[in-house]
């Protein structure tokens, strides 16, 4: 038994979905779970749709227009597609419904009901096409599997629950098919309330999966070769890895590797289960294989995370920064559920670099700023080099105001504003 997971990317339209069946086909003994994602850009497209309707506008174009999207993609898969429209439609009044319950004051479990529906729309979609194309396949909706408590987008996995339900669902699904498909991304709470799981969560619901049944392994199947040292988007020279150790794996993803989820490899490593990151445009090649290994010599590993905030926290009476007044700030961090990215103290400040997530740093920022002056500045970069050179942090610092920097033994750490043109 293995668990595949397919992104946005990969199910982006009609010929990338086809181009899913056709890999399942090269493994026709296999028992499969599918985890799939929104697809393409959906979930961009459902932030902005819930965006638009919490300040008051009218979504109506925008949902008419990711239907419309939706809908180009059946007509292009079914040659006698009016069953599925009826089921897209369904899929769209659930939208719909979604939105009239939202608000900003309930923001989080807003979120999370509204841009779930991605994932369900892609995963009926994809059970019906490969039904079509002759699978034994069966959808099963991931909150009835994936169990977590009420921290909506961040939710945190009931481990027993979900085990015992996943065990039971798959058991259960096997009888009778050969494919399982699910949502990736998506729980529930005990009040069956939908939760996500964090921004591209799906590769966290493949192992979750995964570890659940003690599967022989875990494929994402990507846009790239494998794992690059760095985004080839970014860094033309960008070279694949063939095989990292989970330890190496999970380092690369704390500090912003967008390749995989940062959840993702503990539950695989746990259970000593190998993560293979393919491509599916290419499903032939090798990939790269996370497992447990000894790699001699470390290539340099280009990490650059977008839309960074620096936050600088100054004490108002001249006295240093203390542990006390640092317990503040952590406390504050802590509720808000906010991570750091990068921290750093003086003698009469702290800073901290996160993701520049408005909604939590406005609370944080108003929460605080009667005990500290506190700075800020938004659309910063945030540039990591695991087992740096010290020529490679010459050539990243070039074009590139500073605003914040550190170096450890293995690691270097800059954050960054490129310079305009």
């Amino acid at each position: 038994m293995q668990v595949f997971k397919f992104g946005g990317a990969s199910i982006k339209n009609a010929i990338a979905v086809k181009n899913i069946a056709a890999i399942i086909k090269l493994f026709p003994k296999e028992k499969l779970v599918i985890v799939v994602s929104a697809m393409g850009k959906t979930t961009n497209a459902l932030e902005e749709i819930l965006s638009t309707f919490l300040n008051g506008k009218n979504p109506e174009l925008l949902i008419s227009n990711l239907y419309e999207n939706h809908l180009s993609i059946v007509n292009n898969l079914f040659p006698e597609p009016e069953l599925v429209i009826q089921k897209l439609t369904s899929e769209f009044k659930k939208l719909e419904e979604s939105l009239l319950l939202c608000s900003k004051a309930k923001y989080d479990a807003s979120y999370d009901s509204v841009i779930s529906r991605g994932e369900f729309i892609s995963s009926m979609i994809i059970e019906s096409f490969l039904i079509q194309e002759g699978f034994l396949a069966k959808k099963y909706d991931a909150p009835l599997w994936i169990k977590t408590d009420s921290n909506f987008r961040d939710a945190t996995i009931n481990w027993p629950l979900t085990e015992a339900k996943i065990n039971k669902g798959v058991q259960e699904g096997f009888k009778e098919n050969n494919l399982l498909i699910t949502q990736g991304f998506i729980g529930s709470d005990n009040k069956d309330n939908i939760t996500t799981l964090g921004r591209e969560g799906s590769d966290f619901t493949a192992a979750i999966i995964a570890s659940s049944l003690h599967t022989n392994s875990v494929t994402i199947w990507k846009d790239v070769p494998g794992i690059l040292n760095a985004d080839p988007k970014k860094i033309q020279d960008a070279i694949l890895y063939h095989e990292l150790s989970y330890r190496e794996a999970a380092e690369m993803t704390y500090y912003g590797a967008s390749v995989i989820h940062p959840k993702t490899i503990k539950p695989l490593a746990n259970k000593n289960i190998p993560l293979l990151v393919k491509s599916f445009q290419d499903p032939t090649k090798s990939g790269t294989i996370i497992h447990e290994c000894k790699v001699a010599h470390h290539i340099p590993c280009i990490i650059i995370k977008e839309k960074q905030c620096l936050i600088t926290f100054q004490v108002t009476d001249f006295t240093f920064i203390s542990e006390s007044n640092l317990s503040d700030i952590f406390s504050a961090i802590d509720r808000l559920h906010i991570k750091i990215n990068m921290m750093q103290n003086s003698a009469i400040s702290f800073s901290i670099c996160v993701n520049d997530d408005w909604y939590k740093l406005e609370k944080l920022i108003s929460g605080l700023e009667d005990k500290f002056d506190i700075l800020y500045n938004r659309e910063l970069e945030l540039i990591t080099i695991k087992n740096y050179a010290d020529d490679l942090i010459e050539r990243l610092k070039k074009d590139r105001n500073i605003y914040l920097e550190q170096k450890t033994r293995k690691n270097f750490q800059m954050v960054v504003k490129p310079l305009e043109n």
